[in-house]
């Protein structure tokens, strides 16, 4: 992913935080064109239409099982470019950020 986000020639993917709220106060991850959309796991199916479905969105949660879930319900309802974060942001604090707060 952090490829998919440091790519000048591609379109830079929307960032969605399916964590709660008290784990987003703690740490969260931003993308060049800006803050994470924050939509928690209970609101994506009331809120799923405030996404682009032209646009590429990257799911994150803190390990990565609640943004895979969050794919998978997506691409039913026909988005595209889903994509989850591995490990979520857990693995993202090791490998690309240490300077972030972990929890």
């Amino acid at each position: 992913m952090q490829a998919l986000l440091q790519n000048p020639a591609g379109t830079p993917p929307m960032l969605l935080d399916v964590r709660e709220a008290w784990e987003r106060e703690h740490c969260r991850i931003d993308g060049p064109s800006g803050p994470s959309l924050h939509m928690p796991m209970g609101e994506v199916t009331a809120r799923f239409g405030e996404l682009d479905p032209l646009h590429p969105v990257v799911c994150y949660c803190h390990h990565g099982v609640r943004s895979l879930q969050v794919v998978a319900f997506l691409r039913r309802q026909g988005l595209q470019s889903v994509y989850n974060l591995a490990g979520g942001i857990e693995a993202w604090s090791l490998a690309v950020d240490p300077a972030m707060p972990r929890y």
